[in-house]
Parts: C-alpha cells; structure tokens; sequence
C-alpha cells in the first residue's frame, strides 16, 4: 500500500505519527506545501488548485494507492472534487471533531479552533448544523490566524504564542468550556500550552487516531494485509523546520526511519 498524504505545512505529521503507530507494510510519501502556507488565509480556488497539483504529483511520481488530505482547510475546499477526479483512490479527508466532542462534553460548552477558512467553509457549516439540530450544545467558535506560522516555525513554547492562546481561549474559559475541537492538524503540536491556559482536565479533540483508523479499515478492504515494515518520505515544497519534522516523529531522522527532500530536486 502506498499513502500519499499532504497538508500546507508539518501539522499533518501529527497524522502521519498516528498512522505509524498501527499502520504496516506500507509506504508513506508526506508532502508539506510550505512554499504556500498557510492555506488557512488563501481563497477556495487556491486552495483546490494546490490540491489537485499535490495529488497529481503524488499518482504520477509516486503511484499511490491513497491519499489522505491531512488538513481540515484543504478538506473543505477540495475533498468533493478530488474523489471525482481520482475515483480510483482511497480518499479520506480531515474533518473537526465535533461529533465526538458533542458526545464527550459534559457542561455542553464546546470551543472549536480552527483556521479562518475552515471555520467558513461549507462543509464545516454543513457539519456543524447537522449535528447540532440533534442535541442542544452552546460552541464557541474561535479563528486562530498566524498560529500556523508560529508553530511552523517552532516557537511552541515562546511567549507570542501563549499571549495569542491567551486571547483566543478567554471566552471559552470563562463560560465553562470542558471540550475543544483542534480544527487544524497543527493545534496538536501546542495541546500542552491549551492545557495550561484551559487546565489538565480539558477534553482535547484531535482527528489523527481516527484518520488512521479509516485508512486501515478502508485498505483492508482493497485486500492490504496490515503487517511489515513501514517507510516514511517526507517532501516539502519550500524551507522546513527539520527539527519540528524530527520532534513530531520521535527523532526518526536522527534513526535512519524516514527520508527527507525536496520536492522539486
């Protein structure tokens, strides 16, 4: 089995560490389009182009049998068109956790952050407006811009970061928010500062464990026997933080488990 999986920048690696964890016998080939991040403040049609150029690459460099999109913004805009395109894929998207956030909650005060696309696309609205006709929860909705760039560039821990957590989960603080939905494969990468600004008991939502679970599930019924070794590519499209990409995958480079380059070389 063969994996393609992209995101605008090293958040997807929190997905691809999900995976390597259950996933076997298979090969991973992880795109980061840092050239173009972050896609959370592009327009839909950029978004879609950047997609469907990622994918096309991935088939015809790369023969994959899968792509993951490992981005909720790239999601909303490019998921419907990239199962037209490539009926031949397995195809699975990234989607905010908000059903199993709406299960979990116990104060029925749910936050979500997320990208500003993301949070107006479509199919976050449709989302959210389906599962929120079922049972009566209070969300508080928060765009986090420039966050991307602050993790991207491996300042996690320094203080522009917290001030900014700060501002954007006061809200959620103050009205008894118990759950929150990281609605960006990046926002995992700063879970243990949300848990210092929210306290230990918040219930953090992120999709990485359950997009593992789908790719199993579906490659099993394609006839992928899920033992062996795995291998992981890591490609980027512009300048990368090697250390973030080393500190995501538990120093995997250092140990010869994965490959890292350039795409255009």
């Amino acid at each position: 089995m063969r994996v393609g999986v992209f995101d605008s920048g090293l958040g997807g690696l929190t997905v691809v560490k999900a995976i390597s964890e259950t996933f076997k016998g298979a090969e991973i080939f992880y795109i980061a389009d840092t050239m173009f991040a972050p896609y959370g403040e592009k327009t839909k049609e950029q978004i879609l182009q950047h997609s469907l150029d990622l994918t096309n690459y991935l088939i015809e460099e790369h023969s994959i049998d899968a792509l993951i999109v490992a981005c909720n913004t790239a999601t909303s805009a490019a998921i419907s068109e990239l199962r037209r395109m490539f009926p031949h894929l397995i195809v699975i998207g990234t989607e905010p956790g908000i059903k199993p956030a709406i299960e979990l909650s116990k104060s029925g005060n749910i936050g979500v952050l997320a990208t500003p696309a993301t949070l107006k696309g479509s199919k976050y609205q449709s989302l959210v407006d389906k599962l929120f006709s079922k049972k009566e929860v209070k969300l508080f909705e928060q765009a986090c811009p420039g966050l991307v760039e602050q993790i991207e560039n491996g300042h996690i821990k320094e203080e522009k970061t917290i001030l900014m957590l700060q501002h954007w989960l006061k809200d959620m603080l103050s009205n008894n928010v118990d759950t929150i939905v990281l609605g960006c494969t990046h926002y995992p990468l700063v879970s243990e500062t949300i848990k210092d600004i929210m306290g230990s008991e918040i219930n953090l939502i992120e999709t990485g464990f359950a997009i593992a679970k789908r790719l199993e599930n579906l490659s099993k019924e394609k006839g992928h026997i899920n033992i062996g070794p795995l291998k992981i590519n890591v490609y980027f499209t512009g300048e990368i933080n090697l250390k973030m990409v080393d500190s995501i995958l538990d120093n995997w480079i250092d140990g010869g488990k994965i490959k890292v380059r350039n795409r255009y070389e």
